[in-house]
């Protein structure tokens, strides 16, 4: 049990600063803050208030991390205990089951940060078993309440949670000052977890595979493509487990092949093929899409339905230049191997691509291998995944699904 958190210092901002925090995020950055009154230690909760001490909210501190303040309420009487997790976990759970259905919530994420107002926390659930990922030192503290509140939240709905495992191994933890950390949290237990998502199986292993183990935030962008690939030749470019690759066979596709660089997500992808009698017509190859995609090119192979979804180009403001060339040359290829007539699905997973930057680099790789796109639909990430407005950092996924044209 949490008793209640004693709030120990006060940060004060700097006057015009925390304008990130005012317009809806939760986020106070080292180079806002005027000066700290009190005492504290990294991780513990502390008051914001303005240059004026307008109180703003309250939070967890790190002076390791250039996002000093990670804000947990914006009621500066809020206690941070028990019944404060339990509450949040609460709400999180009850908006996926609105939002979601009933029967899309036996694999879905149940927690996402700052967009269920738990800075720095994601948990995901596979059928009776969750996986936490936790890249902030505050929240850190928590994750073993968290996860005991999860399942008491759940077992209240009769869903009884046989494990946690923890996946806090990106590198993000690093600029926290925290180590990288997988294990379970409480009791073991296999670690192979069989889901069914879209009609389709898949055995998802949360402790080697992306992330937390598979990539929730496409259900319905996969759901999508499935009547777009009925009786089409298929490429499913970067394909990682091949749930696209399988979505496209499971939808009608006349034939299917996944490219992927790892030879363990291909071993993945085609085990789950034969666990849903797919194996005949969806295959997979072990390739480098970007060396894989020019020989195609050259050999002149055509696709009715061609599907871009590869791993984020870039991961910072900085590195957005480079990743706007990355996107543009790999869907200039894309296209060139799109029938006329054919569809192409093109992803971006990074929130610093932004809808209008990602548009802007399809049309300009569209231009420059002289094809005209007719957009179909655009997409986002499931809504288990909410878009907190004003929180750039949880919006990232933006799906297209376009038509391609010389002349009809």
């Amino acid at each position: 049990m949490l008793g209640q958190e004693e709030i120990k210092a006060v940060v004060k901002l700097r006057k015009g600063e925390g304008r990130y925090l005012k317009a809806g995020g939760a986020w106070i950055f080292d180079n806002e803050i005027d000066e700290y009154i009190g005492e504290y230690n990294n991780g513990d909760i502390v008051k914001v208030v303005d240059f004026d001490d307008y109180p703003m909210g309250i939070g967890y501190i790190n002076d390791n991390s250039k996002i000093r303040v990670r804000i947990l309420s914006r009621k500066i009487d809020t206690i941070i205990d028990d019944q404060f997790f339990y509450n949040r976990i609460k709400a999180a759970w009850q908006y996926r089951k609105t939002v979601m259905g009933a029967k899309d919530i036996s694999s879905c994420r149940i927690i996402f940060g700052e967009a269920d107002f738990l800075p720095g926390i994601t948990v995901d659930k596979y059928e009776n078993v969750l996986v936490v990922e936790s890249l902030a030192l505050g929240i850190d503290r928590y994750k073993e309440l968290i996860s005991n509140m999860l399942k008491k939240v759940l077992k209240e709905d009769g869903i009884d949670i046989i494990g946690v495992y923890e996946r806090s191994d990106a590198r993000e933890r690093k600029k926290e000052g925290l180590p990288i950390h997988k294990g379970f949290i409480g009791n073991e237990f296999d670690t192979d977890i069989l889901i069914n998502e879209n009609g389709i199986s898949y055995m998802v292993d949360v402790v080697n595979g992306q992330k937390t183990g598979f990539f929730l935030d496409q259900k319905y962008n996969r759901l999508a493509m499935q009547k777009i690939c009925k009786d089409k030749k298929v490429l499913d470019c970067f394909t990682h487990m091949g749930t696209f690759a399988l979505n496209a066979g499971y939808g009608g596709a006349s034939s299917v092949l996944g490219l992927d660089i790892s030879e363990y997500a291909i071993s993945q992808a085609e085990a789950n093929a034969k666990r849903n009698h797919l194996e005949d017509k969806v295959k997979f190859k072990v390739a480098n899409v970007l060396d894989e995609l020019p020989k195609m090119v050259e050999e002149g192979q055509k696709y009715d339905v061609v599907i871009l979804d590869p791993p984020a180009f870039t991961k910072s403001r900085e590195a957005t230049k480079k990743a706007i060339k990355g996107y543009r040359e790999i869907n200039m290829k894309g296209l060139k191997l799109v029938e006329n007539g054919g569809y192409l699905a093109s992803c971006s997973c990074s929130h610093f691509m932004t809808q209008e930057l990602f548009a802007k680099t399809i049309k300009e790789a569209a231009k420059a291998v002289h094809k005209r796109l007719r957009q179909v639909e655009f997409r986002t990430q499931a809504p288990d995944h909410p878009i907190l407005w004003a929180a750039d950092e949880s919006y990232y996924l933006k799906f297209y699904i376009f038509q391609v044209v010389d002349e009809l």
